[in-house]
């Protein structure tokens, strides 16, 4: 099933605040509406109802008929398709995060972000995946990624803090112009005011970010709690308790510290 949206989830927790308001629990809330407790609970988390059920909600919980359109409007956004959708990809994954999120922070030890890839470079990447997608499903992957990268660019621009393990720029995935293309290209990532980019180089020696990848999204809803995202090889996690997305707060400030400040990062690309 598809993770809720931004909007819906901000519908959600609405929704919450008018049934605590009221001094309802859920089951006392969902009651006469033939709602159970763990429908409430889900729709509550962003799991929308029907728009029938949705407006009965509004009536138990005492919202004059007035005031619906902007409960409605809310309703109807939570239900929209991310731009994703065209492209025949679903709600999983880190997209749908990354594209309401306000900020990200990235950490990446043996590829070069998809935010700061070129071209050839995502083309190579996705050749060597174990099931590498082929003809239209590669040129939609492509397409999405390159579309991704409009958020770097355009409004709503997106805060951009990527840090980058030497080993993932010496990787040999290009030939040496395609190379000098994509070091060419994070340096003019660099350059971007939304963009701060640190490089971990090699000297440092063993770390924990050896043991994989990480990355953290933050929303302009103050509501909105900060969400981690870890890719393995069989999947990706979303981490949500805020005592695990601490912990992987604290592991980015420390592939910070040990990372290269922004000048020093620069030069040590152009370097290469």
């Amino acid at each position: 099933m598809s993770e809720p949206n931004l909007p819906a989830r901000q519908l959600g927790r609405m929704l919450r605040r008018m049934r605590e308001r009221l001094g309802m629990n859920q089951g006392e809330a969902g009651a006469p509406l033939r709602f159970s407790i763990s429908k409430m609970s889900r729709i509550e988390l962003g799991f929308l109802p029907s728009y029938h059920e949705f407006r009965a909600l509004l009536d138990r919980y005492c919202v004059i008929v007035s005031e619906w359109d902007e409960y409605i409007a809310l309703y109807d956004r939570g239900k929209e398709k991310g731009w994703w959708f065209h492209y025949g990809v679903g709600n999983r994954g880190f997209l749908p995060i990354e594209a309401e999120a306000s900020r990200v922070r990235e950490f990446q030890y043996g590829y070069i972000p998809g935010l700061l890839q070129t071209e050839a470079y995502m083309r190579e990447v996705f050749a060597s995946h174990r099931r590498s997608p082929k003809g239209k499903r590669l040129e939609n992957q492509v397409a999405v990624r390159l579309r991704r990268q409009w958020r770097l660019t355009k409004e709503p621009l997106l805060e951009y803090n990527a840090i980058i393990d030497e080993y993932a720029l010496r990787r040999p995935i290009l030939d040496s112009d395609a190379r000098r293309e994509q070091l060419a290209r994070l340096i003019e990532c660099a350059e971007l005011p939304n963009v701060r980019l640190q490089i971990v180089p090699e000297s440092v020696g063993a770390y924990d970010g050896q043991f994989g990848n990480l990355i953290l999204a933050g929303f302009e809803d103050p509501e909105e709690p900060d969400v981690a995202y870890v890719e393995h090889v069989l999947g990706s996690v979303h981490i949500e308790k805020e005592v695990d997305v601490s912990a992987a707060k604290m592991a980015f400030q420390d592939f910070a510290d040990r990372a290269l400040d922004e000048d020093d990062s620069i030069a040590f690309i152009k370097r290469l």
